[in-house]
């Protein structure tokens, strides 16, 4: 692990490792415009990095998965690649930045890999308790792209798209382009039309006091359009909070500091005129493993910093990437030494087809055991579960039963308005 932090000191070219990118100069790789343009988007595009980054024969791993072991050949490890695409609920798009901090010398065990380029050989049986829109988020929408889950926060869903492609994702049903295994996806196009019914409901809903801004990625929201829908959230009395999440500075830091792009100074006006109106703005971004930190991504931490902008992370536990007190540990300290404050630790959502990436509840109840207590509490998260059929976060170790033989734990959310408590289930991998 210690070998991970240089990454954030050195100002070194750690995307020379990329032989097509090994004659590209800092100013280059740093520019936004070349960061889109060379994002690899679909399967062909990736079969064709592939070719170029692994060597024929792939080296032994002693950390590799024993599902994954058998793989040896680059052409071996690109079937089971194409294999697995034609299975995941999730589309294929990695900006150079996440495929330039992957370990391409040890790519079946590489954390970062895994969580962005599916292996068939490690995909394991479906819970039938997964179900794509797992948190019943289209059940909790009023109009078409807001969920409106807790009495006084709603989650408006700007658009569809991301700068990267998690197979994680818990929007799969919606975020990204159609699969081969989801030929079709509920699409949040980012019309004026949607938009304004969205606004529209805000508006008559007193009680709300907290938007956040999501999708998608609001880093694919246009500058232009980010400003127009934050100041007419800001212009509503009722809503003192807005959230703009983003795992833009996570796989794509780069464009926080290319000065021509209007996004940064978006977020950073956005963020200044809520406080003058005493309210706030944070940016809400998605860290899950230390070696996505570089330092470039410190820069433009930093810059955020100096402008007054709000960071928040929130990170996914998943299998093989940070499930363990060591990693969790490293990555927590790393956000809050660059001024981003560890916000949630999730248990996996149960969602179809990424089992081999969830974890059992015992798993983020070991990790919290060892980290609490070892690190500011300032500065330790919230280790939370989002509940399948849309019971909302709970704290990973209040459930009310947990049968760690059958996986089942249980977790009773008090009734609205008077109404019956309710038992929400989470079950554990099979």
């Amino acid at each position: 692990m210690k070998t991970l932090v240089p990454a954030l000191i050195r100002r070194e070219p750690y995307w020379y490792k990329i032989p097509i990118w090994k004659d590209v100069t800092e100013t280059e790789f740093l520019d936004y415009s070349w960061q889109i343009a060379n994002t690899v988007q679909g399967k062909e595009k990736l079969v064709r990095f592939l070719h170029t980054i692994l060597p024929e024969e792939i080296p032994y791993d002693e950390d590799a998965p024993e599902p994954l072991r058998h793989i040896r050949t680059r052409d071996v490890f690109i079937q089971d690649v194409l294999n697995g695409i034609s299975l995941a609920p999730m589309s294929i798009r990695i900006t150079p930045h996440i495929l330039s901090v992957i370990d391409w010398t040890k790519p079946l065990s590489d954390p970062v890999r895994r969580q962005f380029i599916p292996l068939k050989s490690s995909f394991v049986k479906d819970h039938p308790k997964l179900q794509l829109d797992s948190l019943n988020e289209t059940g909790d929408s009023p109009t078409p792209g807001l969920v409106h889950r807790y009495r006084d926060k709603a989650l408006f869903l700007a658009v569809s798209v991301c700068p990267v492609y998690c197979r994680f994702c818990t929007r799969s049903y919606s975020v990204g382009g159609p699969t081969e295994e989801l030929s079709s996806k509920r699409s949040f196009s980012p019309t004026r039309r949607r938009w304004e019914r969205m606004f529209e409901y805000i508006e008559r809903t007193p009680q709300l006091s907290d938007i956040v801004v999501s999708g998608g990625d609001s880093y694919y929201v246009p500058p232009e359009h980010l400003s127009s829908i934050t100041e007419r959230l800001l212009s509503i009395p009722h809503i003192r909070r807005i959230r703009i999440a983003s795992k833009g500075l996570a796989v794509c830091p780069s464009r926080i500091l290319t000065p021509e792009d209007a996004w940064t100074q978006a977020i950073i006006d956005i963020s200044a005129t809520a406080r003058r109106l005493g309210k706030s703005v944070a940016l809400h971004t998605h860290f899950n493993h230390p070696a996505e930190m570089t330092w470039i991504t410190r820069l433009a931490a930093q810059k955020l910093y100096e402008e007054g902008v709000v960071v928040r992370n929130q990170t996914v536990l998943l299998r093989g990437v940070n499930d363990n007190a060591e990693t969790m540990g490293l990555l927590i300290r790393m956000l809050a030494d660059n001024n981003i404050m560890p916000y949630y630790v999730y248990q996996g959502d149960m969602v179809s087809g990424v089992e081999d990436l969830r974890t059992p509840l015992s798993t983020i109840l070991e990790i919290e055991r060892h980290i609490r207590g070892s690190i500011a509490g300032f500065a330790t998260p919230n280790f939370v579960v989002d509940l399948p059929g849309g019971g909302g976060k709970r704290l990973a170790a209040s459930y009310d039963t947990y049968d760690r033989s059958t996986g089942l734990s249980t977790y009773i959310i008090p009734g609205k308005n008077g109404g019956k408590d309710r038992v929400y289930e989470y079950h554990d991998p099979l």
